[in-house]
């Protein structure tokens, strides 16, 4: 969805053009790549391409100059891009509150699923909670609800962030001890042998 920019959310914007980008595999959240470009040429038109970085699968655009507004028009949809600053602005906090809040859960929830075992029940269920707090959050409107729950999950989740690293820290450890109980390396080799104790003045007699 391509908009002309007179405001932060799209909904107040003008729209210039749609284009759609498929064959995108599912995968998990956060590893698809999309390459967005926009160029525009001496003539004022602007061609817009999406590509998966994965695929290399591409769709493109091109939006010819002269939209057919007047400047009378041009003006008016510049001062209600103005009056809806204010509620554009809460909309955006609001997106990007949601979109932080559902990426901490959907992290907190595959750690914990990963390393269950390095945390004790109670733990656990205090992690599980918080990320049902945050994600019913998520489902409202109440920004500071959702940084709030945000807060409560990062907290809660510290103790398994340290679990898991002071494990990985003692296995570290206990690798870099020596093995055995010598001194010596193990090229060393110790036998005992005979001797005997020669008397030199004893040997001068004899002699």
């Amino acid at each position: 969805h391509v908009g002309q920019g007179e405001s932060e959310m799209i909904s107040f914007n003008k729209t210039l053009g749609k284009f759609h980008l498929t064959g995108i595999p599912p995968s998990m959240r956060g590893l698809p790549q999309i390459e967005v470009s926009f160029d525009i040429d001496a003539n004022g038109i602007i061609n817009v391409s999406a590509k998966d970085l994965g695929t290399g699968n591409e769709q493109k655009i091109e939006i010819k100059g002269g939209s057919g507004l007047s400047s009378d028009e041009v003006e008016r949809m510049i001062s209600e891009a103005e009056t809806h600053a204010g509620e554009a602005h809460q909309l955006r906090e609001l997106a990007d509150a949601r979109n932080a809040g559902e990426q901490l859960a959907y992290q907190a929830e595959r750690t914990l699923a990963e390393h269950r075992d390095k945390v004790d029940e109670a733990t656990g269920s205090t992690i599980e909670g918080r990320i049902m707090e945050l994600r019913q959050a998520v489902e409202g409107s109440d920004v500071a609800e959702i940084q709030a729950k945000s807060q409560a999950l990062d907290e809660a989740s510290r103790s398994l962030a340290d679990a898991i690293y002071a494990q990985a820290s003692a296995a570290q450890t206990s690798q870099a001890q020596p093995s055995g109980n010598g001194s010596g390396t193990e090229d060393e080799v110790v036998e005992d042998a005979d001797y005997e104790v020669i008397d030199e003045e004893e040997e001068a007699k004899t002699s």
